[in-house]
């Protein structure tokens, strides 16, 4: 079924305990649709500068499985750029600068083509952008969005409202203890799933989905009032964590978005999914990896991932 993904695209710098890299492709929004494409077609929609580097896009455009369609340069603009500072313990990270030019601007419209979209993943934005680019969704079957504490912080009564109109979050642990201010994430993550999706028409309160993300140890997934806990794959091989929360995402909603329907069992592989090809996001700097990554990689470090779970 069909997969649309709205969200950032922007130029990273990056610095880490094993390297540098400056002026590279980044933004949620590219990390999802790459993950994604390894299980289904993707529609990406989101807005770059005037002074974006055209062959950014090459390996994007060389992959079939992505609609560029809802790429828009907007001229006289400037694109998002954002440079961070990862510490020797690669869960601690400094944003030295950001820089959101187009980002603080009118979100781009959703092409007439795009608009029939049945799987959508608001990527990380201001949550009244996030609903409005929903509204021009005709009949979502599945939406999940994500978020962050600036927002919780700053726009808590239009995230609140964006929950509630969603079948799906996705936050990590510290955003989650924050924004139901609770200090133990389980407690906050059943309070978060009560809250979403309870203004769609179809949904039951409590029903709704909500995946925390605890880094290097994993996740847990909220649904129907349980919780199902899967530990990180573990990486002997960390250059840059950049985008893996993203990656996750977008393998997670891809394989749903393959299989036509979600289910507990499904939304479990799915998540694992999610793990296996974030890990791999991890292991060189800015896309490098995901641009080389195959799914055949991807299934054999599933295969593994699940004999290490087996007891």
């Amino acid at each position: 079924m069909s997969l649309l993904v709205t969200g950032s695209i922007g130029i990273d710098t990056v610095e880490a305990p094993w390297g540098k890299v400056e002026d590279a492709l980044g933004g949620s929004s590219i990390y999802f649709a790459q993950a994604a494409s390894f299980f289904s077609p993707v529609r990406l929609v989101g807005a770059v500068g005037e002074d974006f580097p055209p062959d950014f896009l090459s390996p994007l455009q060389r992959n079939s499985q992505i609609d560029l369609a809802g790429l828009e340069v907007r001229k006289g603009s400037k694109t998002f750029r954002w440079h961070g500072k990862y510490a020797d313990d690669v869960n601690l990270r400094d944003t030295i600068s950001v820089e959101l030019n187009v980002l603080a601007e009118a979100a781009p419209p959703i092409p007439e083509s795009f608009r029939d979209s049945e799987f959508v993943f608001l990527a990380n934005t201001h949550p009244a952008l996030q609903l409005g680019l929903l509204r021009q969704i005709r009949r979502p079957k599945f939406v999940v969005a994500d978020s962050m504490d600036l927002w919780i912080d700053a726009q808590r009564e239009a995230l609140v409202e964006l929950i509630g109109a969603v079948d799906g979050l996705v936050l990590n642990d510290s955003e989650a203890r924050l924004l139901a201010g609770k200090k133990n994430v389980v407690q906050a993550g059943l309070e978060i799933a009560s809250w979403v999706g309870a203004n769609r028409k179809r949904a039951r309160k409590g029903h709704g989905l909500l995946i925390v993300k605890k880094g290097e140890h994993g996740s847990l997934m909220f649904l129907a009032g349980n919780v199902t806990a899967l530990p990180g794959f573990p990486a002997a091989n960390v250059v840059d964590p950049t985008g893996a929360g993203d990656s996750f995402a977008g393998a997670m909603m891809g394989y749903l978005a393959a299989a036509g329907r979600v289910t507990p069992r499904g939304l479990r592989k799915a998540v694992a999914y999610g793990t296996v090809t974030a890990s791999f996001t991890l292991e060189d700097f800015s896309l490098r990896r995901l641009f080389t990554l195959s799914r055949q990689e991807i299934d054999e470090r599933l295969l593994a991932f699940g004999k290490m779970l087996r007891l």
